[in-house]
């Protein structure tokens, strides 16, 4: 694994928190359930810390970190828009659908070999809220199933 790939997944990682940002918002916009809302409000701000440190990151090695997010936002938020047709359970499925896609990407990223012990850190840390995050969502939903 060279600098490169390095640089190239941080970057991506990037990219995919502004996506994950916007599908948030998205969500938080459309969803009826307040208590959720208040919830994903909570997690969106955890993927605005992680375009901020993974940011630091690429920074650090010498480039510049994405400034937005990247094409996928049009598959993250585009289910989102489309869930808003069915409601609340489905906005939030298609949120654990995009969690599940972030969660992956981390792990991914968690496994490069040429990884500094500070950065790892930081994935490992944005890994975790990321784990968090897919979790609640399905947890609500199960009890929302059952209630």
């Amino acid at each position: 694994m060279s600098d490169k790939a390095v640089i190239k997944a941080l970057k991506e990682l990037v990219a995919l928190d502004y996506d994950a940002i916007e599908a948030y918002d998205a969500a938080i916009d459309r969803l009826d359930d307040k208590q959720a809302a208040k919830k994903l409000e909570s997690f969106k701000q955890d993927h605005v810390r992680h375009t901020a440190n993974i940011g630091d990151l690429v920074r650090k090695r010498g480039e510049t970190p994405p400034d937005g997010p990247d094409f996928k936002r049009i598959l993250t938020k585009g289910k989102v828009v489309l869930a808003d047709l069915i409601g609340d359970k489905t906005i939030l499925m298609a949120m654990s659908a995009n969690e599940k896609v972030t969660n992956v990407a981390y792990d991914k990223a968690r496994g490069l070999d040429d990884l500094q012990p500070h950065e790892l850190s930081v994935l490992n840390a944005n890994y975790a809220d990321e784990q968090r995050h897919k979790a609640w969502i399905d947890q609500h939903l199960k009890e929302k199933a059952t209630a």
